[in-house]
């Protein structure tokens, strides 16, 4: 992915390299696929698909954002963002006012101002019509400096977190199911049982269920629902029927992936993305 608007803070810039306002909106080339080396930025960061689908990981967990959700990335976490499909991204850089840290400071942890988002994790937050209309208007660098510093006031004030139900797949750290978990985010539609992941992970089945629950906080057969039910995600966002998604990541009837979907997202599949 390449930038086509400002470039991003990296974790070695100042919060004082921001042109402009508060707010930085840098939009990305539209992406046919592919993650982003991870990285950091010592500034807040919201990011986003202007159209298709956005995905991020970071803290171990991977998060995928239809075009009606954003994800809030607290300064200093390492995270990688990916796409699938064609999707254009967009993102936020966040100054708040305050002295800029020397380069070889610990990543920016400052709390902000009481009336300015500053969610210590990463957190998802919706993307209303007013937030994109604000957005694309601080993109093109013409508002006036008072006028800028109103439209950042309330597209700041547009940052509400949402509760949606996640569909998180959390990556175990032991390198015994993380082995089996990183093979099946290759290949979702893999139906092998734990019994005959053993071999491959090096350890016994019981041990592998054991380590699933405690490493995700799930048993192994919700974990790979939730990767599955990730998985289809950018292909639903790209435009793919239900049962081509269905498909490809491993279930066999139509019926039982919408159910599957709809029991874990609270939704069916047809509504989760925004259609014209």
């Amino acid at each position: 992915m390449s930038l086509n608007g400002p470039a991003p803070p990296t974790d070695s810039a100042s919060a004082s390299a921001h042109g402009g306002g508060a707010v930085l909106v840098a939009g990305l080339a539209a992406a046919g696929g592919g993650w982003t080396d991870r990285h950091r930025h010592p500034v807040p960061q919201l990011t986003w698909a202007g159209s298709g689908v956005l995905m991020v990981r970071a803290l171990g967990r991977t998060w995928v954002l239809p075009a009606t959700t954003a994800l809030w990335i607290p300064p200093g976490v390492r995270h990688a963002t990916g796409t699938a499909g064609t999707t254009e991204p967009r993102t936020l850089y966040v100054r708040y006012p305050g002295p800029a840290p020397a380069a070889a400071d610990p990543p920016l942890r400052t709390r902000p101002p009481a009336d300015r988002p500053g969610w210590p994790e990463p957190t998802v937050v919706a993307v209303t019509p007013l937030l994109r209309a604000l957005s694309d208007h601080l993109a093109d660098d013409a508002p006036a400096p008072a006028a800028r510093a109103r439209a950042e006031a309330v597209l700041l004030d547009q940052l509400a977190p949402v509760a949606p139900t996640p569909v998180l797949a959390p990556m175990p750290h032991d390198p015994r199911p993380r082995a089996v978990a990183e093979a099946l985010r290759d290949t979702p539609a893999d139906a092998r049982t734990l019994a005959e992941w053993s071999p491959y992970a090096g350890a016994a089945p019981r041990t592998l269920a054991r380590l699933f629950v405690a490493e995700t906080g799930m048993p192994f057969g919700r974990w790979r629902t939730h990767l599955r039910l990730q998985a289809s995600l950018p292909l639903l966002a790209s435009g793919a029927t239900v049962a081509t998604a269905a498909r490809h990541v491993g279930y066999a009837s139509s019926s039982a992936f919408v159910a599957a979907f709809h029991r874990t997202v609270g939704a069916p599949p047809g509504t989760y993305f925004p259609r014209d």
